[in-house]
This record gives structure tokens, sequence and C-alpha cells, in this order.
């Protein structure tokens, strides 16, 4: 199903934040938030597929959450390990790929390999591309890029392309709407390459409150947003008419 947007939304980031205060203003443990809002997440993903999405990338862990106390850290590798475990035949029954970015070399041995394993079976699916960032962030993804680009290109002087092909996992693209719940206006180094462009949306709602119909809202309200990319509407429209006299002089032509 896709809704009749005048300006499509492809791939969809979003900072899951608010958790830890969820429990908290309730008199929980932070983990009991972090519980809650892993029962989310398999209804934003099915959503982002019913609506044609075609990319979403979750910030699950970033580098810096590796902080955190160690029993917030095992609660939240054991929710990892148990989505992957609940949600594996769905993943798999509605052709969605699945990969994770970031460093995962200290998550549990049966976590890596349930990871491995969902990654490989799901390689060659060609619906949404789900994407968890782990242990991941933004600034080390670029400077990974440009070390690996560097390494392979002695001498060689880098360009954008250049390192949009070296990032984690190039076939992304860039990032058109960015969503940030739990009411921080932050990027908290995430996908710092992928959302020069992309639009921003900052919701008061905490996470374990986040719905798939607000998530649907979201999507309506920003794809009625002008988007120019640097360009004025004229200039867009000028460069749009160009496009379309060359195409319909090469049709003639032919």
């Amino acid at each position: 199903m896709n809704l009749d947007r005048p300006n499509p939304i492809k791939h969809v980031a979003v900072i899951m934040d608010g958790n830890g205060r969820w429990a908290t203003m309730r008199s929980h443990p932070r983990v009991w938030g972090h519980v809650r809002g892993s029962g989310v997440v398999a209804d934003i993903v099915e959503e982002a597929d019913n609506l044609g999405i075609s990319a979403l990338t979750l910030y699950a862990f970033s580098s810096e959450n590796w902080c955190r106390p160690q029993t917030e850290v095992r609660v939240l590798f054991n929710l990892l390990h148990k989505f992957l475990k609940k949600e594996r035949e769905r993943i798999l029954k509605n052709n969605i790929r699945f990969k994770i970015m970031g460093d995962i070399t200290n998550l549990p041995v049966q976590t890596k390999n349930l990871i491995f394993q969902l990654e490989e079976e799901t390689q060659f699916h060609t619906g949404l591309k789900l994407t968890f960032a782990f242990g991941y962030g933004g600034r080390a993804e670029i400077t990974h890029a440009l070390n690996a680009f560097i390494r392979n290109n002695p001498g060689k002087e880098i360009s954008e392309d250049e390192i949009a092909k070296y990032l984690m996992i190039p076939d992304l693209g860039d990032v058109d709407l960015l969503i940030r719940t739990g009411g921080d206006h932050r990027i908290s180094n995430f996908l710092l390459w992928q959302i020069a462009y992309a639009e921003l949306y900052f919701t008061e709602t905490k996470w374990p409150d986040f719905s798939a119909e607000e998530f649907r809202n979201i999507l309506n309200d920003v794809s009625r947003r002008e988007r120019r990319f640097g360009a004025t509407t004229k200039a867009q429209d000028l460069k749009s008419n160009v496009e379309k006299a060359r195409a319909n002089k090469s049709l003639l032509r032919g």
C-alpha cells in the first residue's frame, strides 16, 4: 500500500528515544522502558512495509551507549536477540532485507550468529531494507569510509561519490526523513553523511508510546513539505523542464 504523497519518502531513519524517561515518569526502572519500547519496533517496521517505504533505519544503540550501566546494556542485548528470534519468520515472509550497521564485536556470540544468519537469508530480498544501527556512530562511519578509500586508492583525490561508496551500507542512499521521538532536538551522531538534505521531525512522544498511526501521520505531513535541495522553486521547475525537453528531443531523434 502506497500513500498518495506529493513528495514520496523512500528512506526513513528513526532515533528511538525516550524509553528511560518514559519508565522513570512511571516510577519504574529505566530498563522497563526499553522492554516496552521494543514492542513498538515491529509495529513500525510493519507500517513502513505497508506504506511502501524503501528503507527504514533504526538507531538501536549508539557507540556512546557503551558507557551506560552494564545492566541496561545487557537488557538491550537481550531485547535485540529476542526481536531477531521473534520476527525472523515475518521478515522472511515479507521479503524484507535485514542488516546491522555498526560495531557488534561485544554482542553475545548467540546474538551475532542470529544476525549473520538473518543477513545471509535475506541478502537477496527486494522489499523493505530494514537496518538496525547498533554500536553505531556517524563520525566513525565517515572516518572508516575515508580510511578505506585511502588504503584502496593511494594518492587519488577523493570525491563525495567515492565517500558514499565506502559507507557501511552504500545502497541505502540518502535519508529523506529523520524522526526523533522523546522530545529532544538533536541528531546524536546518527547518519551524519546520509541526512545532509533530510527533512527533520521531532516529536514529544516517547518511543514506548509511539504508534503506527503517528508514524503514518508524520509521513503524510512531511511529504507535503517543499524539498528544494538548495535550489529555488523556479530553478527546480526550470531544471525539470529542461530535462523533459531533452528527453522529448531524444525520443524524436529515435
